[in-house]
């Protein structure tokens, strides 16, 4: 059984709620899900019922569609737009429409833009990210920016904003850690824990299992024709092994309390990705092209090391890590 506590406009929060002694700056209604006689773990949960019912509202309820059907609207058959090169959405990768703990949660994304991102070398605004994540994992073209759809994903962004501290430290703001093994990641390996965790949702050809209508997913492909492109994050072993060990299998993973070791998602992620026996739609250009701001597990070159193209995709990671940390760099991942 569940009790929600609410926690109420412009109210301090306790240490309980963002592991640290803040105060809420919250505009609306958020809460925290907690079990009972459990401690309070500290999770925020939103309250979609406090969306106002104003122009703005409208906006934001068709932000979060958005999020949960992208296909749908805006897709190759989109009713309100062909933007999409595929029917995969973005609560896929961004689950519960982008609010759920520890599964590249967007709630500080409004306060957190503009900001530089290594992949353009450039500082980005987030309409200029939204149309990122549609080019690449979704394989489209940019939607304009004063567009209705933009402008409702930029609405929906900033009113789930409300529910988060503008310094962005809340408890599962990003996916968790992984701590690195000694030896590389193994496509070998992943292809059995693939076959035992996997497949059953996602296919054994990886080709995802479309809903009722065929207008997206229930489960998104995860290479092939339809599937993310190799710029994408996802694509990056370290990055996905985060997400798997946050969020997979999902109806064996608690939130925050993973099912999958480090070991385990980093070897999976290594045989979803492996391009030599999985074809992905070809990227129009593998980005970074400044080299510090490239991420250590993205496996085209040119590289700021010496390290080879195979190590940095599947590691060991450890050995990059330290290299950069003596020359007095910062690895990224």
């Amino acid at each position: 059984m569940k009790k929600t506590i609410l926690i109420g406009l412009f109210s301090a929060l306790s240490m309980a709620v963002f592991n640290s002694c803040t105060k809420s700056n919250s505009q609306t209604l958020a809460s925290t899900t907690i079990e009972e006689g459990e401690e309070d773990e500290g999770y925020i949960t939103i309250d979609t019922s406090q969306i106002p019912d104003d122009q703005f509202g409208e906006s934001v309820r068709y932000g979060r569609e958005l999020m949960m059907k992208t296909a749908y609207y805006i897709g190759p058959n989109g009713k309100n737009g062909k933007y999409l090169g595929n029917k995969m959405n973005c609560t896929n990768c961004h689950q519960d429409a982008g609010t759920k703990p520890h599964a590249f949660n967007l709630m500080s994304s409004h306060d957190n833009y503009p900001q530089y991102r290594g992949r353009e070398n450039k500082v980005l605004t987030l309409a200029e990210r939204v149309n990122n994540c549609i080019m690449r994992p979704h394989s489209g073209k940019p939607l304009p920016l004063d567009s209705k759809e933009m402008v409702a994903f930029l609405s929906y962004f900033k009113w789930i904003s409300k529910f988060v501290p503008k310094d962005g430290n809340f408890k599962g703001a990003k996916n968790l850690e992984i701590e690195f093994p000694d030896v590389a990641a193994s496509p070998e390996r992943g292809k059995v824990l693939f076959a035992e965790n996997c497949a059953r949702c996602h296919g054994n050809n990886g080709e995802g299992v479309y809903n009722a209508d065929k207008s997206g997913y229930t489960y998104p492909p995860l290479w092939g024709e339809y599937g993310y492109q190799p710029g994408s994050s996802m694509h990056r072993v370290i990055k996905q092994a985060q997400w798997l060990k946050s969020n997979m299998p999902y109806d064996k993973v608690l939130l925050g309390k993973p099912y999958l070791t480090d070991k385990e998602a980093l070897d999976i992620a290594a045989f979803v990705n492996d391009d030599e026996i999985h074809k992905r739609p070809n990227p129009k250009t593998f980005d970074y092209p400044n080299k510090m701001g490239k991420p250590i597990d993205y496996s085209h070159s040119p590289f700021q090391d010496n390290f080879t193209e195979e190590q940095h995709k599947y590691g060991p990671y450890k050995p990059i890590i330290a290299y950069w940390k003596k020359q007095g760099w910062k690895a990224v991942y």
